[in-house]
């Protein structure tokens, strides 16, 4: 199966948080799974963290997510035109563009935020 990581699991999974769902790392750590993590993430990482709003992570990204075995998925005209189309259930352009990833790529994304689940994607969570 191929899952999507929202920014937050990404982040935790990174920090090796108690917030991770058991369900997230059984998905993450199913060698059967292709997890992919947006280039959304890593944009929005690096602006928070050049803030002030986050820490930096304990990698740099281009290290941690293949360090993971994780893919890094590349934002799309295609990503970018389903955009257009979505209700404004989240006013957050960083997860309305990884929401639009998980629409164009038919696949489901691991988040904590409940508000993805309004745009009929599939939510694991």
């Amino acid at each position: 199966m191929r899952v999507l990581l929202d920014t937050n699991v990404l982040l935790w999974w990174m920090t090796g948080s108690d917030r991770l769902e058991p369900v997230w790392v059984q998905v993450i750590s199913d060698p059967r799974n292709s997890i992919m993590v947006s280039a959304i993430s890593a944009a929005e990482i690096s602006i928070k963290t050049s803030i002030g709003k986050l820490p930096p992570p304990p990698e740099p990204l281009g290290d941690a997510i293949p360090n993971a075995g994780f893919q890094g998925l590349p934002f799309t005209i295609a990503h970018g035109e389903v955009l257009a189309s979505l209700p404004w259930h989240h006013k957050d352009p960083f997860d309305r563009m990884i929401i639009a990833q998980g629409i164009v790529e038919n696949c489901p994304i691991l988040t904590a935020d409940p508000v993805f689940g309004q745009y009929g994607i599939q939510v694991i969570g």
